[in-house]
This record gives C-alpha cells, sequence and structure tokens, in this order.
C-alpha cells in the first residue's frame, strides 16, 4: 500500500461518516471515546502536536502523525485540516496497517 491509500481510507470514513477533523472536533471524538484513531498532520504546531499527544495517551487513543495539513484536508474534502480522528474501528485498522506499512517503508 502506498500513502494515496491512506488518504483514499480518510475520504471513504469522511464519505461514511466515520471521521471528524478540526481540533475542536477531533478532542470531543477523543474525550467523548467516540475516536478509535487520531492523525495529526506533521507540519501542525508544536503545541497541537503535544496536546493530542497527551491526550491520546490518556484517553488510550493511537495517534499518527502524517503528511501535511494540505494532505489530510484534501484527503476529506476540505482546504486543509491539522486532525481527524477516525470513528469506525474496521477502518481504523485499515488505516493503521496502511499508516505502518508506509513507517516500515521509510516513509513518515
Amino acid at each position: 500500500m502506498n500513502r494515496d491509500h491512506v488518504c483514499s481510507l480518510l475520504g471513504l470514513a469522511k464519505r461514511g461518516r466515520n471521521l471528524v477533523s478540526g481540533e475542536f472536533s477531533v478532542e470531543n471524538a477523543v474525550k467523548s471515546g467516540k475516536a478509535v484513531l487520531v492523525i495529526v498532520a506533521e507540519d501542525a504546531s508544536d503545541n497541537t502536536k503535544k496536546s493530542f499527544s497527551n491526550m491520546c495517551d490518556f484517553y488510550h487513543v493511537p495517534l499518527y502523525f502524517y503528511r501535511d495539513k494540505d494532505t489530510l484536508g484534501h484527503a476529506i474534502g476540505c482546504e486543509f485540516r491539522a486532525s481527524v480522528a477516525v470513528l469506525d474501528e474496521g477502518l481504523a485498522k485499515a488505516i493503521i496497517k496502511d499508516l505502518e506499512e508506509v513507517k516500515a517503508n521509510g516513509g513518515n
């Protein structure tokens, strides 16, 4: 799988209403127990990265840093997004598998 497959799965999750985006919505999804996976853009601010790292660690939600805000936004039909949360367990598992493969192949 490649990076584009991750973006395709994020788009699928969005169309199926199994994804929320934006700092406020993602934070609410994590704290309410609805988020199964959180992805934060690598070019997000250090404060955003630290905030989501701490929150996801506390609530035991997998967190990945992936690509950039433009790519994440484009994948879900928005201008740009620094963070997204996947709400469906099956989609989250597929995305995690692809993210791990990208990571193992030297990608970020």
